[in-house]
């Protein structure tokens, strides 16, 4: 049931957009160059020379000759792309107006998260970059004919690309950057109607925030966006109002969305790399943040140094949209460093930077090129994470996840059904794995798998996940979960879903790890206790595997072993081992594993 104030809000939103829609306001004479942005060629110069230079101009010069890297694909694009194609199944939509356009139906529409990362143009603002540090003039060519083509392709409300404030919001950012980067370099008629369309973005923006469709990552990102086109273009006719209205939104998502202990509310490791990287761009650029901001903004780098572990990786608990906010491109599972390295050099910790480098992918674009901070990594340490109930077990160089926490806010759209499941790394090493996201709408019955109970290192009872799938983004059902007692090398956590009570300790030792797991319910049940690991998985007698070369694992019982799947980037899936320890059995029963080292 939707409130009266809902109602008023949704009846205004769609007014407001026929209005749009049947009068589109169009922005002549205003500024195109952003305000307060650090010199990109000030940067450019600190970075040429660079690794990450090379990387930026290589990357560039595949898009020139049609080759995208988008999500988990690496797509052939045209020459101007097919903005409204998805060109992995190859269905193209309509240009109706877009509250027509059925975006979720991957059959009619295809999938949307290809379309839409395409409409991101991030890989137009990697053409800019590149143009920084080469002058060549063929990237800024491409990316004014690309710009051209969809402004013609894609008019004001029409389409796909217009279904979705967030994709709005992205694709507004990154032709912020690039009349930020080679704006004086673009034909002027050509900028022109950039900066009237990108006027268009705020108003779609300002009337179409997800304030109660996804007040999430998605109204955190539009929030912040409107906020930065009243901040950069001061002299537009609504810079003010959407300045000061948006960044009281994204305070608000502030101590909304992130936890009292710095884990964002949705559970997800990769969406808390996503929210501290919105919230890290709007602190840099906003005039001032409460101190609460800062706190809770410090809090969430603490815990994502935490989850990093010794590989300075991100462990994929949750959803993972393969998404980023700056520069999609480079080394996925370090994305986390750059975000790191940017919270060190906002707030002055060295013990957030890992390395120099790590600043260049993103901190030096929105800092400036004066940025100076010496790496001083501590290592990392246990920690555990209350209410969001994530624990973090560390001993030398043994690093484990425990999830001991609830499925994320309300629908839990990007939770996944894993609720004590463990995640483990030795050294360099992956030991066990989280199966991750691969699609979202592309193919429903892969996105149940993945995202189920099967899926995880946890406890599986009669087959079922811990909660009802109710489409592709909620969960009904949630199971009650809480941490009973911890330590920094034990915990213990319970789980209770459909009458069964899962309670799981977690304890680290000396070249050990040892987890029990107790199930309490009626009855006779098939009880499976499931592990995921990536290397090579090798039985030594009826209850023992080795598993890679420093690992050897004791189960209580005997267990089965087939191939199974992980995926480390949306769209792409590579094989694992899944070993299973089945047992149909009369509840309660109890079951010790040890991992040795």
């Amino acid at each position: 049931m939707r409130s009266p104030k809902e109602i008023r809000f949704r009846l205004r939103q769609e007014l407001n957009n026929l209005r749009l829609f049947a009068f589109p306001t169009k922005l002549q004479g205003a500024s195109w160059q952003p305000a307060g942005i650090p010199d990109p060629r000030c940067v450019a110069r600190r970075l040429q020379g660079s690794a990450f230079a090379a990387q930026v101009v290589i990357e560039a010069e595949k898009v020139l000759s049609g080759k995208l890297a988008l999500l988990g694909f690496e797509i052939e694009v045209d020459h101007p792309p097919r903005w409204r194609r998805d060109y992995v199944s190859g269905i193209e939509s309509r240009l109706d107006y877009f509250r027509k356009i059925p975006y979720l139906d991957a059959r009619r529409v295809g999938d949307h998260k290809n379309i839409w990362e395409l409409n991101r143009h991030q890989h137009l603002a990697l053409f800019a970059m590149a143009y920084l540090f080469t002058r060549r003039r063929d990237f800024v060519d491409e990316c004014a004919r690309q710009l051209e083509s969809w402004l013609v392709e894609n008019p004001f409300l029409r389409g796909i690309n217009w279904t979705s404030a967030l994709e709005v919001a992205f694709r507004a950012l990154s032709w912020i950057w690039i009349l930020a980067w080679i704006g004086d370099e673009l034909p002027a008629d050509l900028r022109s109607r950039i900066v009237s369309s990108l006027y268009q973005h705020g108003l779609y923006l300002e009337y179409n925030l997800s304030v109660y469709f996804s007040p999430n990552t998605h109204l955190l990102g539009e929030a912040v966006v409107l906020h930065l086109l009243g901040r950069f273009f001061p002299d537009w006719p609504k810079a003010r109002a959407w300045e000061s209205y948006a960044g009281r939104l994204v305070e608000e998502q502030m101590s909304f969305q992130m936890q009292a202990d710095g884990v964002h509310f949705e559970q997800s490791t990769y969406y808390h790399v996503y929210a501290l990287d919105f919230f890290l761009l709007h602190k840099i650029f906003a005039r001032s943040v409460p101190a609460e901001y800062d706190t809770r903004l410090r809090l969430g780098i603490e815990y994502l140094r935490a989850i990093l572990g010794h590989r300075w990786e991100i462990p994929l608990i949750g959803d993972d949209d393969g998404g980023r906010l700056f520069h999609p491109y480079g080394d996925r599972p370090a994305f986390g460093r750059a975000t790191m390295a940017t919270g060190a050099a906002v707030f002055g910790i060295p013990a957030w930077l890992r390395d120099t480098a790590d600043l260049e992918e993103q901190a030096l674009w929105w800092l400036g090129p004066d940025v100076s901070i010496k790496p001083a990594p501590l290592p990392a340490a246990s920690h555990v994470f209350i209410p969001s109930g994530m624990a973090v077990l560390v001993h030398e160089d043994v690093h484990v996840t425990f999830d001991a926490g609830p499925f994320g806010w309300a629908g839990a759209g990007h939770s996944h059904s894993d609720t004590l499941s463990v995640t483990m790394t030795l050294g360099d090493e992956e030991l066990l794995v989280d199966s991750g996201t691969f699609t979202y709408v592309g193919n429903p019955t892969e996105r149940d798998i993945f995202r189920g109970t099967g899926a995880h290192n946890t406890i599986r009872i009669d087959g079922e996940d811990q909660a009802r799938p109710a489409g592709p983004f909620r969960w009904l059902d949630k199971p009650e979960v809480k941490i009973e007692a911890s330590t920094a090398e034990d915990v213990t956590a319970v789980c209770r879903y459909r009458g069964f009570t899962h309670r799981r300790r977690v304890r680290v030792e000396p070249d050990l790890l040892h987890i029990f797991d107790e199930v309490e319910g009626d009855g006779s049940h098939l009880i499976e206790q499931l592990w995921h690991t990536p290397l090579p998985a090798t039985r030594i007698d009826e209850t023992t595997w080795r598993i890679g070369s420093r690992a050897t694992v004791t189960f209580p019982i005997p267990v089965e072993s087939h191939a199974g799947w992980r995926s480390c980037v949306l769209g792409r899936k590579s094989p694992v081992t899944v070993l299973t320890a089945r047992l149909q059995t009369n509840l309660p029963v109890k079951l010790t594993t040890k991992i040795r080292f």
